[in-house]
């Protein structure tokens, strides 16, 4: 994976503090850029629109699918309905996708951490 680092910005999942400008705060950090949140670490991920979002710029998500219950990915500030076969890919691994803007995205995937559920969220930065 060229286009990665191979270091996580946190080892670790944390919420969410803030978004927008362009990126996020978390763990009193902020992040310039889309980000990759995983139950183990979070890390910066290269995906500016929708439309760049393939197997390929999951391959951390398929990598620790047995950690993971639900994907969540905030598109953005758009509304983006993922291929089928994206959706396929994923549920043969046992993660269900669910699809939202970046906000309510964030919110949701904040929820969810706060129940300890096996979340993972894949969220595009906001302007």
């Amino acid at each position: 994976m060229p286009s990665h680092s191979d270091a996580p910005h946190l080892p670790r999942s944390a919420p969410i503090e803030a978004y927008g400008k362009g990126g996020f705060a978390f763990a009193e950090m902020s992040h310039r850029g889309s980000l990759l949140c995983l139950p183990d670490a979070i890390w910066a991920w290269p995906v500016t629109r929708p439309e760049e979002i393939d197997r390929a710029s999951l391959d951390r998500v398929f990598a620790s699918a047995n950690g993971i219950d639900t994907l969540i990915i905030g598109t953005g500030t758009g509304v983006w309905l993922p291929p089928p076969e994206l959706r396929e890919a994923l549920r043969a691994v046992g993660v269900v996708l669910d699809v939202m803007q970046t906000g309510p995205a964030t919110r949701t995937y904040n929820i969810m951490i706060g129940e300890r559920r096996r979340v993972a969220a894949a969220l595009i930065a906001v302007p």
